[in-house]
């Protein structure tokens, strides 16, 4: 599918850019070129050791911020595929820097969208979180704001050979700053802390996150967000599962910080369809015809009325099955 494509990958250096760049290099040798364009030059040398340019020489490192739309313009010269992974994404760090995440998450978006049209690219596949579905703190809502740009982008396109699409899915395992590297490094003191005992979470982990986006890239049609069945887990349940000699400390929810997550309102199920492993949620603003999508892809219409929360979910990860996960994704050695 990638073979003799060239691939920018803005936060290349982040948890998920790292995990694809490797994957796509792994698994399509034939690849022309891959950009590793963001804006933390000792991430990229350190990116830089572990996959180095003299054993990937189609790897090439980018100094650049999405804000700034030039640079960006010039990292896509001779690109023909664009993921948009740059992202300032800590809900906390979002509320206390408002308009910080809005010139990254929003107006970096739309450079991404306008450098990408100038350019001619292709296909772009941005990745979106659970937190912009009825997103009650900044980072969803720009999320939100960055989900609606992408699809809305498929309408300005003109005669252009493009598509601009959107993955969304929950938290990743054991990426930087999620629970599970929090509380494995909480271990030593005794206590964890616990936000409130019931609250759930939707849960991936980074190669199924680079299999959705992949999908996306193979498969879409322009204005879509793909959201992956995934299991929920309770944060209880990782107390448990990470150090169950710990004593827990209930210490309330954050600012901005839902108990349960939702990746599917009730209102975005009237455009939803679902697939064997997948929901996607159509464009609301019509670019094809939706009959012949659900006949190409065996997909059908959701019930009016469902929703897909992380706290009514039907699949749930258990004790024993998180010490698996936590094991295969975040540290072989892990022994609870």
């Amino acid at each position: 599918m990638l073979t003799g494509r060239s691939i920018l990958v803005t936060g290349g250096t982040g948890s998920f850019g790292k995990k694809f760049i490797a994957t796509i290099l792994e698994r399509y040798p034939e690849i022309e070129r891959i950009v590793v364009y963001s804006r933390d030059e000792l991430k990229q040398y350190e990116m830089a050791q572990w996959l180095s340019p003299e054993s990937y020489p189609q790897l090439r490192f980018f100094i650049g911020d999405v804000r700034d739309k030039d640079r960006l313009s010039r990292a896509m010269e001779g690109i023909d595929t664009v993921i948009h992974a740059a992202a300032l994404k800590h809900v906390p760090v979002c509320e206390y820097n408002p308009f910080e995440a809005v010139k990254t998450n929003i107006i970096g978006a739309q450079n991404v969208i306008e450098a990408a049209i100038d350019r001619g690219i292709t296909r772009v596949v941005a990745l979106s979180t659970d937190k912009a579905a009825a997103p009650i703190n900044l980072y969803g809502a720009t999320k939100l704001a960055s989900d609606k740009m992408f699809v809305a982008a498929n309408n300005f396109r003109g005669a252009r050979d493009m598509r601009f699409s959107v993955v969304r899915y929950g938290n990743v395992m054991g990426s930087r700053g999620s629970v599970i590297p929090f509380f494995l490094d909480k271990r030593a003191s005794g206590v964890l802390p616990i936000t409130d005992p019931q609250m759930t979470r939707f849960n991936i982990s980074l190669e199924d996150g680079v299999e959705l986006v992949l999908h996306a890239l193979k498969n879409m049609w322009g204005g879509e967000i793909y959201v992956p069945k995934i299991p929920s887990y309770r944060i209880t349940d990782v107390a448990e599962a990470v150090a169950p000699e710990c004593r827990t400390e209930i210490v309330g929810i954050r600012p901005g910080e839902k108990l349960h997550e939702e990746m599917i309102t009730e209102t975005d199920a009237i455009m939803t369809v679902e697939m064997a492993d997948k929901f996607v949620i159509l464009p609301s603003i019509a670019l094809w015809d939706v009959d012949e999508f659900c006949r190409t892809f065996s997909a059908t219409r959701c019930e009016p009325g469902f929703r897909y929360n992380s706290g009514s979910n039907t699949e749930w990860l258990g004790v024993s099955e998180l010490r698996d996960l936590i094991r295969e994704h975040v540290d072989p050695a892990f022994d609870a």
